[in-house]
């Protein structure tokens, strides 16, 4: 059977691995929260699993498009925010054009946009692992069609300033279709940050993407949501796969938007938990990032994979990705001492390796 080269070279997605039963998985940016008893009733009063779910998903896209300002029609569903990613890059690139995106970012974004036949446009990070904007808009060409901008950055965590994003627009031309990935937003505590709620209505070239996976604690349910202009919107949902989106997903999305004080007081558990697990981190030795997600990164370089096997070894599934550093989530309030532990042994070990092969 004939494959597209660039596909069989692909290599396919790769979940982060779990722990012994007695570890922690901090491999995967999962809220370690369970869903509130008043999401789990909702799940259970939509399980009509012999019937389609509602592919106009009205009341959830009603509820957001009031959250944003925006029309019903300039809010779009998906299996988690990465689905929408797929479908906006496809409905705007093909072979041929060009995505731009920094790295390292997202891991997935690479498979995206192979897939769509585009080619990939990678810009540097700065040194203190945040998206150099300026440099990004200077590698815009003809053929660019889709800028991505991840902030929070994930794995790296540092967020993208309004003023950075402001100058940023004004400087790549309004026909190119520029992605806000804003997955990590509930997580932010820098009031400097871009925040897509109060930009997307501003640019006609702008979709915010966000999701319910990660404050909200609905990974295993697959869904989040686009904003923005409805020629985009629109374009973007003649290339979904249909009816992807369930109706379980659906009323528990609705059911956390009912209850988000609550959820968000978890935020706040997780905020003060990733606040003392970077400060540890810190006074160790270790260069972090500012953390504006749920997770911190460990900048370990040519040690990243042999520091994934000593967190493993310890019941700790981390996120290792050479040869850059290692993405601890933060979990369960138990598995903070035991990350500091390992790193701290870890730190040791690296700060009497030989100068050329040490971190930073």
């Amino acid at each position: 059977m004939l494959i597209r080269p660039e596909i069989a070279s692909l290599a396919a997605y790769a979940q982060g691995r779990a722990p012994a039963r007695d570890g922690f998985k901090l491999s995967s940016n999962e809220n370690p929260f369970e869903p509130l008893p008043a999401v789990l009733d909702a799940v259970a009063a939509a399980s009509s699993l012999n019937r389609y779910p509602d592919g106009a998903a009205r009341a959830l896209r009603e509820r957001l498009a009031g959250r944003f300002g925006v029309g019903t029609a300039q809010v779009l569903l998906g299996a988690g925010s990465v689905a929408l990613l797929s479908q906006f890059i496809e409905a705007a690139a093909g072979p041929g054009d060009e995505v731009l995106y920094a790295w390292r970012s997202f891991e997935a974004y690479p498979g995206l946009v192979t897939v769509s036949g585009a080619s990939g446009v990678t810009v540097p990070l700065l040194p203190d692992a945040r998206h150099d904007l300026h440099a990004m808009a200077a590698a815009v060409t003809d053929r660019t069609r889709v800028i991505v901008v991840c902030t929070p950055n994930n794995p790296t965590g540092p967020i993208v300033t309004a003023q950075e994003f402001e100058r940023f627009m004004a400087a790549v031309p309004s026909d190119r279709l520029v992605l806000l990935d804003e997955a990590y937003v509930e997580f932010v505590t820098d009031p400097a940050h871009v925040d897509g709620r109060s930009v997307v209505a501003r640019y006609p070239n702008l979709v915010v993407l966000r999701t319910f996976s990660k404050a909200y604690g609905l990974a295993g349910l697959r869904i989040g949501y686009a904003v923005g202009p409805e020629r985009l919107v629109s374009a973007a949902r003649a290339t979904a796969i249909p009816l992807s989106v369930t109706d379980i997903a659906q009323a528990a999305a609705l059911a956390s938007l009912d209850h988000e004080d609550e959820l968000l007081e978890r935020v706040g558990e997780l905020v003060e938990r990733r606040a003392r697990l970077r400060d540890g981190l810190i006074e160790q030795g270790w260069e972090v990032p500012d953390a504006q997600g749920n997770f911190v990164w460990l900048p370990t370089g040519a040690h990243t994979a042999s520091g994934v096997d000593a967190f493993f070894d310890a019941g700790l599934a981390v996120r290792g990705f050479p040869p850059d550093g290692i993405r601890i989530g933060v979990g369960e309030e138990e598995s903070v001492d035991r990350v500091l532990k390992v790193a701290r042994e870890l730190v040791v070990r690296l700060q009497k390796s030989p100068p050329n092969d040490r971190l930073g």
